[in-house]
């Protein structure tokens, strides 16, 4: 009898850890989801074909404007917008229900007034992707600053005494290592890095940026968060460089130099033991950089560039040992990870400033014109499908139970089965 109970109280606990495993896979809690770095985790299969009106689960109508990526966590979709008044904007976090899009709440955060900071016509003053980890829901808007709210809409914090003057507006979202939210702050002038206490907001570190040869400063960037030999590192790309930072003081631990690149927005990749980064306008070099140097290791660390084909927005996306890049103009490349050989190169339809993501063996990417473009992974270039909303959309996708989250200029959209 006791047997009996056993093995059953031993089959229930490990069908409450795989339904664990399985929710923790379908949540999708940062920009670029689960890894930040493009990777659907769970093995749900998405839609291969959808339209305005075909596989849609629901549309729900999103206030003001904001071009910041949607997350997805327990079955809740957050997002920021900017709505604007007489006065200037109202900078909002919101909720909606992942079943029906019904919103949940909707909570001003904080005020921007009008002529505080001119924006450039793809950019918006919600732009930066929310971060939740554990009941902490991490919102920032650049210059403007950055807060805390639980999971119910309520503000624990807020901090707005980082000020720099930004270029275009905002762009960077921030990661959280420990204790630590951690961004940048490239903005015209004395660019920085710091991290905030996720308990309480206040400022734990600020460093400035290393001198670099970059003649403009600002840059978009946001960090990914490695572990080379045991040590935590946070790489985060600017203006003429990137750098990585020890994430508990923000010291530089090394960097490479890329000469005059500037506006720097694709997020880095990491895998096969280097990172994996565009260099920004105007021309994009792509460059492998292996991650285990100290100081300037520009002469020692670089593997391989490319100057042909790099994405000044988009961000990267690593498959084993295919690295897949899609251009601004719409030139999609596959190269070799491992040396940069390129395997093939062939236009898509639309402009991009979306960032692809992968999903079992099909690639997806959202043009600026709303047209969500499949293609099959691999070395041989195909395209699966090509799908129209038919309304602007700069934002990256979210994943979640099976279907694509995707924002446009004035809509949210779950694409389902």
């Amino acid at each position: 009898m006791w047997y009996v109970w056993a093995m059953k109280h031993i089959i229930a606990m490990v069908i409450l850890s795989l339904a664990g495993s399985v929710h923790a896979g379908d949540d999708w809690p940062q920009f670029r989801g689960p890894t930040g770095q493009g990777h659907v985790t769970s093995d749900a299969e998405l839609p291969l074909h959808w339209s305005a009106t075909e596989n849609v689960t629901w549309k729900q109508t999103i206030p003001g404007r904001g071009w910041s990526s949607p997350i997805v966590v327990d079955g809740k979709v957050y997002l920021t917008t900017a709505v604007q008044d007489d006065t200037g904007y109202a900078l909002r976090t919101l909720c909606l229900d992942a079943r029906d899009g019904k919103t949940l709440w909707d909570t001003a955060v904080f005020e921007e007034h009008k002529g505080a900071a001119n924006i450039h016509n793809k950019n918006s003053h919600a732009s930066p992707t929310p971060l939740l980890v554990g009941d902490k829901l991490f919102v920032h808007f650049g210059h403007m600053g950055t807060a805390c709210l639980a999971l119910d809409g309520r503000v624990i914090w807020r901090n707005n005494v980082l000020h720099y003057t930004p270029v275009h507006g905002n762009g960077g979202s921030p990661v959280l290592v420990g204790e630590a939210l951690i961004f940048s702050a490239d903005g015209a002038n004395d660019p920085f890095v710091a991290a905030l206490s996720a308990k309480d907001g206040h400022v734990l570190w600020r460093v400035p940026r290393s001198e670099t040869e970059a003649r403009k400063k600002f840059s978009f960037c946001t960090p990914l968060v490695i572990e080379v030999k045991g040590q935590t590192q946070v790489i985060l790309p600017g203006s003429g460089a990137v750098f990585a930072y020890d994430p508990a003081n923000g010291k530089e631990i090394w960097r490479v130099r890329y000469g005059q690149g500037y506006s720097v927005v694709p997020r880095p990749v990491f895998g096969n033991g280097m990172i994996y980064v565009s260099s920004g306008f105007d021309r994009p070099i792509v460059m492998a950089i292996r991650v285990d140097g100290h100081g300037d290791v520009t002469d020692t660390h670089v593997a391989w560039t490319v100057q042909r084909g790099g994405p000044n927005t988009p961000s990267l996306l690593l498959r084993g040992e295919e690295l897949y890049m899609i251009a601004d103009r719409g030139i999609a490349t596959c190269v070799n990870a491992l040396n940069g050989e390129e395997i093939w190169q062939n236009r898509i339809d639309g402009n991009y400033s979306a960032s692809p993501i992968d999903a079992g063996e099909r690639i997806y990417v959202q043009s600026e014109e709303g047209l969500g473009v499949v293609l099959k992974a691999g070395k041989q270039f195909e395209v699966l499908a090509r799908n129209d909303l038919g309304e602007r959309s700069l934002a990256s996708y979210a994943v979640s139970d099976g279907s694509l989250f995707i924002r446009t200029e004035e809509h949210l959209y779950r694409i389902g089965q």
